[in-house]
């Protein structure tokens, strides 16, 4: 059953389209200036991951959320765009001041109009392509920031709004200029809000291909473009002159968008023969991400037409259907080869031909991960046993404790029942594939039920952490 999307994720990476490696070419160029706001930028942005590192349990929709996620958060009735563009005026404070929402006329600014536009572009995509209601397919407002900083040399998606940088006007223009940067950065909610996939190693660079590809498919649909008149570039129109290059990417035609004293050469690789393992950039997720572009585009290319209508819509139905977290290529090139295979012999043919140009071996497929599934539905009864232990901490104490529910308050008792019968432990233990150093483990043992998981504290809501110490330190008569 396709997954479409997932109200509340527990945990989404901040990203950014100007990966740090080319950041840290430029803060080693030789120009003082252009030293000066690559190091400015290169200290923003890893502050930005560091906090999201330390605090990775932000929940869209969640009270303590700003006024602004809150209001990205709010269902909608209608099947439209909601856009808010929002100015800082060169400050780091988001969301800025409130400058055109939906529906207003433009503005005499010509990066919020941009902005505007580029939103609306994404959104329109994801309908009329997919038929999807917004990132989130439940009509999430999409919010963004221009004029963000001084010369910051940046855009980037920190999990509920896009934020513009102006570039500093020698390497980097407006980041609003670039319709396949808007919607690559938004096809970070996307998958956000569907398969989550892990930002490191090759699932973080599965993450950063599909963002390439909905974004190029953004530009693609925007022009009414056919695969075979498409550039396949992204940021083509973010370089400034003088800058020896095409674009910050070539999907096509990785390691050839740019050759820049300043900036380094293009390090992305076409083939699996050139894979880079590295520890620098997440585990390179902005370098390998070209080895699936590539496959990507050679599908598009023998299918011809529009890429939205053939390969793209494959790769969307994988994206939004029984895919893990921790996906590696060859994984996910058996799940589009089978997604292909169920539309006809010849997208079967184009997809299978694509990557094994690119050297991805479906047959490589790692099997899933074995995880225990409860072997009934709905509610325990009150009877029914629950253990519960605690691990970790600053001081390494264990705590355990088995219990009937019937022996709990009946608060207590009715909001475990809700847990099992919703699978909430489950997800939460599903999504959490990350250890946290000196924070508490909680394993939780339902036998009646097959429920067996274990979830880092930062994966519980505050209710559910609260339950457990309960459940774990009951009140003493």
């Amino acid at each position: 059953m396709p997954r479409s999307s997932l109200p509340h994720p527990a945990h989404h990476p901040w990203c950014a389209i100007i990966p740090p490696y080319v950041l840290e070419a430029l803060s080693q160029s030789g120009d003082p200036e252009v030293e000066r706001r690559a190091r400015a930028t290169l200290q923003h942005d890893e502050a930005m991951r560091a906090d999201r590192r330390t605090d990775p349990s932000v929940r869209i929709g969640e009270p303590t959320l700003t006024a602004v996620e809150q209001h990205a958060a709010a269902p909608r009735s209608t099947e439209a765009p909601s856009r808010a563009i929002h100015d800082c005026a060169t400050s780091r404070t988001l969301p800025g001041t409130l400058v055109r929402a939906e529906g207003e006329k433009p503005t005499k600014d010509a990066a919020a109009n941009e902005a505007y536009d580029g939103l609306g572009d994404t959104w329109t995509l994801f309908k009329e392509a997919f038929d999807r209601n917004s990132l989130d397919d439940r009509g999430l407002a999409m919010v963004a920031s221009v004029h963000y900083g001084t010369g910051y040399d940046n855009a980037f998606w920190n999990g509920s709004q896009m934020v513009f940088g102006d570039g500093d006007g020698e390497i980097f223009l407006g980041f609003t200029r670039s319709i396949d940067v808007i919607g690559h950065e938004l096809a970070h909610g996307v998958t956000q809000y569907t398969a989550g996939l892990n930002y490191e190693g090759q699932s973080g660079a599965l993450n950063e291909s599909i963002s390439d590809v909905f974004g190029s498919l953004v530009k693609q649909h925007a022009a009414d473009q056919s695969a075979a008149a498409a550039d396949w570039l992204i940021g083509a129109d973010l370089l400034a002159p003088g800058v020896k290059g095409r674009a910050l990417r070539d999907m096509h035609h990785p390691g050839t968008a740019y050759d820049d004293p300043r900036l380094g050469k293009d390090p992305q690789p076409a083939h699996m023969d050139d894979f880079v393992e590295t520890t620098a950039d997440n585990g390179g997720v902005h370098i390998n991400s070209g080895i699936p572009n590539r496959a990507f585009v050679l599908a598009a290319l023998e299918l011809g037409g529009n890429a939205w209508e053939s390969v793209g819509q494959v790769w969307y139905d994988v994206l939004t259907g029984d895919i893990k977290a921790d996906c590696d290529f060859a994984t996910f090139a058996a799940l589009t080869i089978a997604a292909a295979k169920a539309v006809d012999a010849e997208t079967h043919t184009a997809v299978s031909n694509a990557w094994q140009g690119v050297g991805v071996d479906p047959a490589k497929a790692r099997a899933p991960r074995a995880r225990k599934r409860p072997t009934r539905t709905g509610a325990p009864n009150k009877n029914a046993k629950v253990v519960v232990r605690r691990t970790g901490g600053l001081a390494g104490q264990v705590l355990q404790r088995e219990v009937l529910l019937r022996e709990l308050p009946t608060e207590d008792c009715e909001q475990w029942q809700a847990l099992v019968a919703t699978r909430a432990l489950e997800r939460a233990s599903l999504e959490q594939t990350r250890t946290h150093p000196d924070a508490f483990t909680y394993e939780v043992d339902v036998p009646s039920r097959g429920v067996q998981v274990a979830i880092p504290e930062v994966g519980l809501s505050d209710d559910q952490r609260t339950l457990m110490d309960r459940t774990l330190l009951p009140p003493r008569e």
